[in-house]
C-alpha cells in the first residue's frame, strides 16, 4: 500500500534514473535541453564532492546537508537550493528525503533500461 509520502504513479511511471547509490530512486522528466528529477533518498550518509551544470531543487520531505562552494547549510521540507553551474558541492543525507530537482544538463542522469 502506498504511503502518503510516496510519489504518485504519474511520477513513478516516468523513466527511472540509472543511479548507483543504494536506497536512492529517481524518476526523470526528460526535456530537449534539461532534466527534471523526482528523487526518493534513504538516509545514505555522504555524497562526495562533484560538479556539473546548474541545479535547482526543493526539499519535499526530510532534510539534507549541502556544502556548495565551501558553504555548508541544512535544508528541510520547503527549502529551496540553487547550485550554480560548475560549483563544487557535496551532500549528507541523515534522514529519508524526497526532492524535486531541475538540472541544466540534458544528460545529467542516464535513464535505466526498461525491465521486460
Amino acid at each position: 500500500m502506498a504511503k502518503e509520502s510516496d510519489f504518485p504513479d504519474v511520477i513513478k511511471n516516468l523513466p527511472e534514473a540509472d543511479l548507483h547509490f543504494p536506497g536512492v530512486q529517481g524518476w526523470i522528466f526528460q526535456g530537449k535541453s534539461n532534466q527534471v528529477g523526482f528523487f526518493d533518498i534513504a538516509p545514505l550518509g555522504d555524497v562526495e564532492e562533484h560538479a556539473h551544470g546548474a541545479q535547482w531543487g526543493i526539499v519535499l520531505e526530510g532534510e539534507m546537508e549541502l556544502t556548495i562552494s565551501g558553504v555548508k547549510r541544512t535544508y528541510r521540507k520547503g527549502a529551496v537550493y540553487n547550485i550554480p553551474s560548475g560549483a563544487p558541492h557535496s551532500g549528507k543525507f541523515p534522514t529519508h528525503m524526497r526532492s524535486l530537482e531541475f538540472f541544466e544538463d540534458k544528460d545529467r542522469y542516464k535513464l535505466r533500461a526498461k525491465q521486460k
